[in-house]
């Protein structure tokens, strides 16, 4: 299930996945706002709409900025809703994931895989 708001934002959620999805959608917006795409003041679609767009309960979305809020990633204010607060500080070993991620996107590319393979890939190696 996809949703997309005015800026062209997406979040997709995969129900068939063993990921629950308020952690699919955590990881969503914790990459959105890592990559830039959403950035400090931004805000985020109200979980009654989220939750209708995507076809979920609206606990399941409030669940993931609850998680988001306590990770410091948004920050959820009355009358003005839940907004990015701003990127997680990175550890020190980020920039060493981020290249290695990097470096099996080029070679499975290379390799001719598709997105979904590498993703099927890299979950199978967190399974290990």
């Amino acid at each position: 299930m996809t949703a997309t708001d005015a800026r062209g934002l997406v979040l997709r959620v995969d129900v068939t996945s063993p990921v629950p999805v308020y952690e699919q959608l955590r990881e969503q917006v914790t990459a959105l706002v890592a990559a830039k795409q959403l950035v400090r003041g931004d805000r985020l679609p109200a979980a009654r709409a989220l939750a209708a767009d995507l076809g979920l309960a609206v606990g399941t979305v409030a669940r993931a900025y609850k998680e988001l809020e306590a990770t410091g990633v948004v920050a959820s204010r009355r009358r003005t809703g839940t907004v990015v607060a701003g990127p997680v500080a990175p550890s020190p070993a980020a920039g060493l994931v981020a290249d290695a991620a990097a470096d099996l996107v080029r070679v499975g590319r290379a390799a001719g895989w598709t997105d979904e393979q590498l993703v099927t890939a890299l979950r199978a190696a967190l399974l290990r």
